[in-house]
């Protein structure tokens, strides 16, 4: 048999996840949002394949200097069924930066894909985070031609 005609598909021994670290500082939400996921899905590995979980992890520093749509909501829904009273509307410039990201990043999954994936993302608000030992690759946004293709 020709070795040219085998499809390869990944399987756990093929696992390498890596972790990233990203710098939110002046970033906007849903440009982020879209790398993130691509990140936490593994899409952006050679050995991609949908059925396969081969996603990285991913660090978020400086959260609270996001930039935010002044004109999006939050629709939040508490007690459905009582009229009046279930849905609340919140300016997301009021929520939580944290909050803000993770509520992006799951409208962007699946709800299989949410459980499994989220667990991945790691937000902090500030510079500082306890996932020096995992050896992150910081990722800089910033630069014109950013390109996501790293040897995984």
């Amino acid at each position: 048999m020709n070795s040219l005609n085998k499809t390869f598909l990944p399987n756990l021994k093929y696992e390498n996840r890596n972790w990233f670290i990203i710098d939110c500082n002046g970033q906007h939400l849903g440009r982020l949002a879209t790398i993130i996921v691509a990140l936490l899905k593994g899409k952006l590995k050679p050995h991609y394949y949908p059925s396969t979980d081969i996603g990285d992890y991913v660090i978020l520093l400086n959260a609270e200097s996001i930039i935010i749509n002044k004109k999006s909501k939050h629709f939040i829904v508490n007690n459905p069924g009582r009229p009046g009273h279930s849905l609340k509307i919140r300016p997301a410039t009021d929520s939580i930066p944290e909050f803000t990201i993770e509520r992006a990043v799951k409208g962007m999954l699946s709800s299989t894909e949410t459980k499994r994936l989220i667990k991945r993302l790691n937000i902090y608000s500030d510079e500082n985070h306890p996932h020096s030992a995992q050896n992150p690759i910081t990722l800089n946004l910033n630069s014109d031609h950013f390109n996501l293709s790293v040897n995984c």
